[in-house]
């Protein structure tokens, strides 16, 4: 059914079945014609001292604005991540901007952070009834200048903190100029330390914890890889989520729109991904617990991120591809990987 449903979304604009995608499976819950929420036997376990049911989750980028949280959790996933959210509105970059690479299972996206703002996002949250983990993924607005992106990520950090269960440090997407400047050496740890100060500020005034994770690029090489473990280790971080999108176009480059600009997503990150989780993991150990994401499109995929030292997976190009089926194998896999 859903290999038919996916045929006519991409009869569409890339932009226009996604919202459209979305839109249905909202409808659908709403007038609760998708039946019970998906129920996946499985072992809950603990990352982050959170107690995820399954380890398998949405990844930020399908739901920016947590419009779609409740239709999404009844999918079956053990954890949401909405987002990325910026501290003002802004509407991203110039359409067209999202690019579907069918033969390749890939997507190349330069969306540039469009959402409708923290005001926005909040609402959204305070409307929803889901009682699961949800993790919210912060960013800074495009025309703040990076020497000022603690700012903006500060703001975010206070906004969402009561409502989240982790919050994610988005520093790696490739759409917003500047950012992935972010993630090295003296940047990455003047950001990191201002935002633990903000965070044990938070704690104290909430009398909650909420954990931090970082979000990094796949385009890194073995010794920039060992250069973020020694901050992130030094500064005390909660997680790690790897990876993002990569500006890496080699694999897709013969495909129509394989050059476009955006970072690409899918297949052709699979194997890209789950190595730079195999570097990160040998330097943080157990330290740092890794959240496995990039070109999961299938059940194999995600046991071969958790066997390279990932603790949780997550998924969004492969669950637009697959549908929720695949969430329903990775969470299997998962199980398989865990007891072995």
């Amino acid at each position: 059914m859903y290999n038919l449903l996916r045929e006519a979304l991409f009869l569409l604009p890339p932009e226009s079945s996604h919202y459209a995608a979305l839109n249905a499976l909202k409808l659908a819950y709403n007038l609760g014609l998708n039946g019970k929420p998906i129920a996946i036997p499985s072992t809950p376990v603990e990352v982050m001292g959170i107690q995820f049911p399954n380890r398998v989750g949405l990844a930020a980028g399908l739901d920016k604005n947590g419009e779609f949280i409740d239709a999404l959790a009844s999918c079956g996933f053990g954890f949401i991540e909405i987002g990325t959210v910026t501290p003002r509105p802004q509407t991203g970059n110039s359409q067209p901007r999202l690019f579907r690479l069918k033969g390749a299972q890939a997507i190349i996206n330069r969306m540039g952070f469009n959402n409708h703002g923290l005001d926005y996002l909040l609402a959204q949250v305070a409307k929803s009834n889901y009682q699961g983990v949800l993790g919210i993924n912060i960013g800074k607005n495009f025309d703040t200048p990076v020497e000022r992106a603690v700012d903006d990520y500060r703001i975010g950090l206070r906004r969402v903190y009561e409502h989240a269960h982790y919050v994610t440090i988005n520093i790696s997407s490739p759409n917003t100029p500047g950012l992935r400047s972010l993630q090295y050496g003296d940047e990455l740890r003047r950001l990191l330390e201002a935002l633990k100060q903000e965070q044990a500020l938070l704690t104290e005034q909430q009398g909650r914890y909420v954990p931090l994770a970082v979000k990094v690029a796949p385009d890194l090489s073995a010794e920039e890889i060992a250069g973020m473990a020694e901050v992130l280790l030094a500064c005390g971080m909660d997680g790690l989520i790897a990876t993002n999108t990569t500006l890496d176009k080699t694999s897709v480059a013969q495909l129509e729109q394989g050059a476009e600009q955006g970072g690409l997503s899918g297949k052709p990150l699979t194997e890209r991904s789950t190595e730079v989780i195999r570097l990160f993991h040998s330097h943080l150990g157990t330290q740092i617990p890794i959240i496995g994401v990039g070109g999961i499109m299938s059940a194999a995929n995600a046991q071969a991120k958790l066997q390279a030292g990932a603790a949780l997976v997550q998924i969004y190009t492969g669950f637009i591809y697959a549908g929720s089926k695949l969430i329903k194998d990775c969470v299997q896999a998962s199980e398989q990987a865990h007891l072995s």
